[in-house]
């Protein structure tokens, strides 16, 4: 019998980490992106899905600001969310996400964004409503947020710089 749990990602994970995400997505970039939040000190929550003693998901929060009339608000970008394709549909990837947002609102994070498919982030409370007013390089139907508390709905979200320095790669 399998045993899967869900658990904080540690430095020996970094391998496996990178090969979740590339076989994922299939490419490099978001592997490469994973590896500048965290060296970049941007990692916010960082989980992994273990099955049996094997990394086989991945979700990273990282730090986002909401920049509004001079003030800074924190906040956190969901990207990537990444399962190995042959555990696709067994519920790993909204395991990860639920876990994460518990440990989120534990440490008083109030809002979140995703940049991702709305009819599956949207199950999640995600909403492209609560984005729109948003201003992002990233506007766009896909952007979405989740809010558990006083939150700036309107503002311009500042990624972490290795959002940039990864798409552009």
């Amino acid at each position: 019998m399998s045993m899967m749990s869900i658990r904080a990602a540690t430095p020996r994970d970094r391998e496996a980490i990178r090969l979740v995400e590339e076989h994922a997505f299939g490419q490099q970039t978001e592997a490469g992106l994973v590896d500048a939040l965290v060296t970049g000190g941007d990692a916010v929550v960082e989980l992994v899905a273990d099955e049996d003693g094997q990394v086989v998901g991945h979700i990273l929060f990282s730090r986002l600001f909401v920049q509004n009339g001079g003030k800074s608000f924190p906040a956190v970008a969901l990207a990537p969310l990444a399962v190995e394709p042959s555990f696709h549909g067994t519920g790993i990837g909204g395991a990860l996400v639920r876990e994460a947002h518990i440990r989120l609102k534990a440490a008083g994070e109030t809002l979140a964004v995703v940049l991702g498919d709305p009819a599956y982030y949207g199950r999640f409370g995600y909403s492209r409503a609560r984005a729109a007013k948003f201003d992002s390089d990233y506007q766009s139907e896909a952007l979405q947020a989740l809010a558990w508390g006083e939150a700036p709905e309107t503002g311009r979200l500042v990624y972490a710089s290795a959002f940039g320095s990864a798409l552009a790669a």
